[in-house]
């Protein structure tokens, strides 16, 4: 990878770079089920109301962003609260280069820090790729969805994948809100997670 190639939180300003990377997944696949490639703005504003809860980060290349992860609650109730859904995305060109898996596994080691206890992958099916990819980085298959979409002509099923982050306990702590987070430990986090 790059030497000069480093994880940082994204920004609202990374939004038409990181929309680069997201419009042909829109556009020319299922992969997303978001059928209309929002603004820059727009997108912009869902990066700060995410980084509210949970971290959205980039790989920075330098004069690019290889690709960037992000997680968001998998439901508003408060019984749900300790429950994620998490999606990465890579620009073509950094595919096969492990950008993917350091994005994740810094996401992740947050996730836990912030007392998470579930996250949840949902793939669009058939996807190999991606469901080998998942079930690399610890994700076990639980539920299909069938024909709960309609994208590009054709009904589509989605895989449900399961990633324990922390051990479950009686009574639990309600997650710290990224906001609210001691953020002191990420530099060390994001040196450490990109040494490949």
């Amino acid at each position: 990878m790059n030497a000069t190639a480093k994880i940082r939180l994204a920004e609202p300003g990374d939004a038409r770079e990181m929309l680069e990377i997201y419009a042909p997944f829109i556009e020319n696949s299922s992969v997303t089920f978001e059928t209309v490639v929002p603004s820059a703005g727009d997108f912009g504003e869902r990066i700060s109301r995410y980084l509210e809860k949970a971290p959205w980060l980039v790989l920075d290349a330098g004069n690019e962003l290889a690709g960037y992860a992000y997680a968001f609650l998998y439901r508003e109730r408060t019984a749900y609260q300790w429950s994620m859904e998490c999606s990465v995305y890579i620009k073509d060109g950094w595919q096969q280069k492990g950008v993917a898996s350091v994005l994740y596994d810094t996401l992740f080691s947050i996730l836990t820090r912030q007392g998470f206890r579930n996250v949840y992958a949902v793939i669009n099916l058939p996807n190999e790729r991606s469901v080998a990819f998942h079930e690399r980085m610890g994700f076990v298959w639980f539920a299909t969805y069938e024909q709960v979409g309609y994208k590009l002509g054709q009904w589509k099923n989605v895989g449900w994948w399961r990633k324990i982050l922390n051990p479950f306990s009686e009574a639990p702590d309600p997650p710290v809100m990224f906001r609210d987070l001691d953020k002191s430990f990420l530099p060390e986090l994001f040196l450490e997670k990109i040494r490949l």
